[in-house]
């Protein structure tokens, strides 16, 4: 398996990518316009992990850029694909991961356990319009987060909407809101005034989940308060793809104006976090925590938002 706890991966079996049609209309007129500038990246926090090089801090600067407010939801999803006819990846491997606990128990016992971690199963049949395999769908889920997109299928929904997935340093810019050096996009305390700002495990990950803030599974994309620049659920949710290849170490000698990442790898960055992270196996909810996966990889709780 590659991929990590937070998200179970495929190896790479280089399936075709089905071709994207360029949307005809103009997509996510609706982004935030940001001024770019300096900022401190990354973090020396001793709650992170050695191997995701999280740090150093060091100043990065960026050009202006815009980006959604949220994530891409299923709807905008469907109007994608009804559009240019795409097929996943997932459709295509004809599986994807699903997390044990949302599994009807006959199909729960019917898929296959990843057993580097044992929550997870690969699931025949799920995908994002099927999210928890054979006889689920997106009825009620709408303005959900899209989830089971590869790197490769958020990457031809961009090029249908003429937008771009955003590099990890505009991502973490974004994501705090103005804020510098704070763990969170509202700041160091999780829950100030003990009122929940984003969807993450509560419980005992992962056999008990409470549903504190008010969720067990995806959250609709403009659930709790906006960041500092407006943007919803950038930690908590789904892991969000961004277009760097990913590197533990690459930052450290690397560009520090406008970085876009290694000129290859073998895994995309993906941040954010997601509704299955829990501060006792995965604190990667917080705004300078990192993970990756290979880009045909697919999951129930990755997702992706698009910059321009």
């Amino acid at each position: 398996m590659t991929g990590s706890c937070c998200t179970p991966g495929r190896d790479a079996h280089g399936v075709a990518a089905s071709p994207a049609i360029r949307s005809p209309k103009p997509r996510h007129n609706r982004m935030a316009a940001l001024p770019g500038g300096r900022f401190r990246m990354g973090t020396e926090d001793d709650v992170g992990y050695p191997a995701d090089g999280e740090g150093p801090v060091r100043e990065v600067e960026l050009a202006p850029f815009a980006i959604e407010t949220t994530t891409v939801t299923n709807a905008q999803f469907a109007t994608f694909v009804k559009d240019s006819g795409y097929v996943t990846e997932a459709e295509r491997f004809e599986f994807s991961f699903v997390f044990a606990g949302f599994l009807d128990p006959r199909l729960e016992r019917a898929s296959a356990v990843v057993h580097a971690a044992p929550w997870w199963r690969a699931v025949a049949g799920a995908f994002w319009k099927a999210p928890e395999g054979p006889g689920s769908d997106i009825t009620k889920r709408q303005n959900h987060p899209v989830v089971h997109v590869s790197w490769n299928d958020a990457t031809a929904y961009c090029e249908w909407a003429g937008v771009r997935l955003p590099t990890e340093a505009e991502w973490e810019y974004a994501a705090r809101g103005g804020l510098d050096q704070r763990r969170y996009p509202w700041g160091d305390e999780f829950t100030p005034g003990g009122r929940y700002q984003a969807n993450t495990w509560q419980g005992d990950f992962p056999g008990v989940n409470t549903g504190e803030d008010g969720y067990l599974g995806t959250a609709p994309v403009k659930s709790f308060r906006p960041n500092g620049f407006g943007l919803h659920n950038v930690v908590g949710n789904v892991w969000e793809w961004c277009a760097d290849w990913f590197s533990r170490d690459f930052h450290v000698t690397g560009p520090r104006s406008n970085p876009t990442g290694p000129e290859d790898g073998t895994a995309r960055v993906m941040r954010g976090g997601s509704h299955l992270c829990h501060d006792s196996y995965c604190n990667r909810y917080r705004v300078a925590a990192r993970s990756s996966n290979t880009p045909d990889s697919s999951a129930g709780n990755i997702g992706f938002r698009v910059a321009r």
